[in-house]
């Protein structure tokens, strides 16, 4: 019997702002439920990233049925409603360009606000279509606003093995998964080519390139200034100049994840 578990989910509603801890969540075409759904663009209707405004982790979103709920300290919450009425943009991501529906100026306002920049909040349409990098997906994967692929994956074993190195242990929350799987060795995820869990087949298709924003503490929005964990990473996780930590994944079809949920690894 395997001793593999689904041990954490997480979503992020809104590309770049903060996580949603889930104790169970349906898998679609896009990735998790409601995860990266949302994106805020600059005055040219290009992403916006804590690469660029480290406090974006500050803002916490809420998906509601009909919307999203924003909040963060001192400012007053905003709901935002979706309508038939929202009008579309053209937005980019990364290197594509993308149909995305404006939420509004009450949204831009109360970001601007925040972040002290001219942004808007748009929407990935249910009928929209960004397709997975095809080195490494199949004709029809797709993803929302994710940096490129619908799920990431750590596993628990890697974090703490990082963490024997730190000289200040980080949490989960800094590599922003939405897949995290106990029981294993330390980096076992690197050889995982497909995944079981409950009715779900995951292929494991790309490791995971970090940025600087694991360097962002999630509860200050301030980055470290020794650049860790990255510069600790660079020491054994580095390969043609880029440093990897965690696994890219794409689930085959639909479905459920639960936290408690058996993995078993297929190849």
């Amino acid at each position: 019997m395997s001793n593999l578990r689904v041990s954490e989910l997480s979503i992020y509603p809104v590309k770049s702002l903060g996580g949603i801890t889930l104790q169970q969540s349906a898998v679609e075409p896009f990735g998790l439920h409601n995860d990266r759904r949302w994106m805020v663009v600059d005055d040219r209707d290009r992403y916006l990233t804590q690469r660029e405004q480290s406090r974006m982790c500050l803002i916490q979103p809420e998906p509601l049925s009909n919307g999203l709920r924003l909040s963060t300290p001192g400012m007053e919450a905003l709901q935002i409603a979706h309508t038939a009425e929202m009008p579309v943009r053209e937005v980019t991501v990364w290197d594509d360009r993308c149909r995305a529906l404006d939420c509004g100026d009450a949204a831009a306002g109360w970001l601007g606000r925040f972040l002290g920049i001219d942004c808007r909040l748009v929407y990935f349409p249910d009928d929209g279509r960004r397709a997975v990098d095809p080195a490494y997906a199949r004709a029809g994967d797709i993803t929302a606003f994710s940096d490129g692929f619908p799920i990431l994956l750590i596993t628990q074993a890697s974090l703490d093995d990082l963490n024997s190195r730190l000289a200040e242990p980080l949490s989960m929350r800094r590599f922003r998964p939405n897949l995290v799987i106990d029981g294993s060795k330390p980096y076992a995820e690197d050889q995982w080519k497909r995944l079981r869990i409950g009715d779900l087949t995951l292929r494991v298709v790309k490791p995971c390139s970090r940025c600087m924003i694991p360097t962002i503490d999630p509860a200050s929005g301030k980055r470290h200034a020794d650049t860790e964990p990255l510069r600790t990473l660079a020491a054994y996780r580095m390969r043609d100049q880029r440093i990897f930590f965690g696994q890219n994944v794409i689930a085959d079809g639909t479905g459920r994840l639960e936290v408690g949920q058996p993995v078993e690894v297929l190849d």
